[in-house]
């Protein structure tokens, strides 16, 4: 059952760097939200240990300029590991042409979290209600968590966003159109109108149902990250005879993303500043 040790490993591994593992698994299990809609769900501690509730990483991704198509892959900043996509991103604000500057413009690193919810009421898919899935969300839930869990809202709610029982609070994720963007903003922990009745046997059966969110993160090497680079940003592969070929541009229309936060609204100095802590 939850506890208030469980709540405190929770709270410190927060304010950690998570250490994950690869994989590649659990991608029909994440919870799709869509826009004008409200999903209510608990939140699920991990109670084997419960230091890893929360995965914190990031992610880079792009429309291919060879095919048009939306591409993506984890940095290894997640890691503390050397990110050739970030790298070339600091060499060429540095000294890069401004063609160069201007496709990696299009370059966004995303900042994402998962975490286990049990779902009490999925209106696009009510076949969810009930079951154990994985949010995945970005800064605007993450600042509303971390005010229930450490802030201004953390006497109020603290470990009861955490509770199967009477006793704990939901979670509305209010999904709004903002511009071209979903926004999250007015989601909020509440009592009202998501009382659920579960056993104690049924509340352990949840609990043990959660998912091992590390298996989620799939990292790719090094060398990968700068073929991509290559392939989907300078347009250019590497021939059997060691030189290199320009790859056909395919004109695809992009597939729609989700939102981006990191490295917008920034100045040169500011993004330089950023990419300097990954290296």
């Amino acid at each position: 059952m939850f506890n208030s040790s469980m709540f405190q490993s929770i709270k410190d591994a927060l304010n950690k760097t998570s250490e994950q593992s690869s994989g590649n698994a659990l991608y029909n299990e994440v919870l799709k939200t869509t826009e004008g809609n409200t999903y209510t769900v608990r939140l699920l501690p991990f109670a084997k240990d419960p230091s890893k509730t929360f995965v914190h990483y990031y992610v880079h991704g792009w429309n291919s300029f060879a095919t048009g198509q939306y591409v993506s892959a984890i940095s290894p900043a997640t890691f503390q590991e050397r990110d050739p996509i970030s790298e070339e991103r600091f060499r060429v604000l540095r000294t890069g042409t401004e063609e160069e500057k201007e496709k990696m413009q299009a370059v966004r690193r995303t900042e994402k979290w998962l975490v286990n919810v049990y779902v009490i009421d999925d209106p696009t898919n009510p076949e969810n209600n009930g079951k154990v899935k994985i949010l995945r969300y970005g800064k605007q839930l993450q600042k509303i968590i971390m005010e229930a869990i450490e802030g201004e809202d953390a006497e109020e709610f603290g470990s009861r966003i955490f509770d199967l029982s009477p006793n704990g609070v939901s979670f509305k994720i209010k999904v709004e159109k903002q511009g071209d963007y979903p926004s999250y903003v007015t989601s909020r922990f509440t009592n009202a109108g998501s009382k659920i009745n579960l056993s104690a046997d049924e509340q352990k059966k949840i609990y043990d149902s959660v998912h091992t969110l590390e298996d989620l993160i799939s990292a790719k090497s090094y060398d990968e990250l700068k073929k991509m680079v290559d392939e989907h940003i300078y347009v250019k592969i590497n021939s059997s005879q060691g030189t290199e070929q320009s790859v056909p541009v395919v004109n695809q229309q992009p597939k729609r993303v989700e939102t981006v936060e990191s490295y917008d609204d920034k100045s040169v100095e500011d993004e330089i500043d950023d990419l300097l802590k990954d290296l």
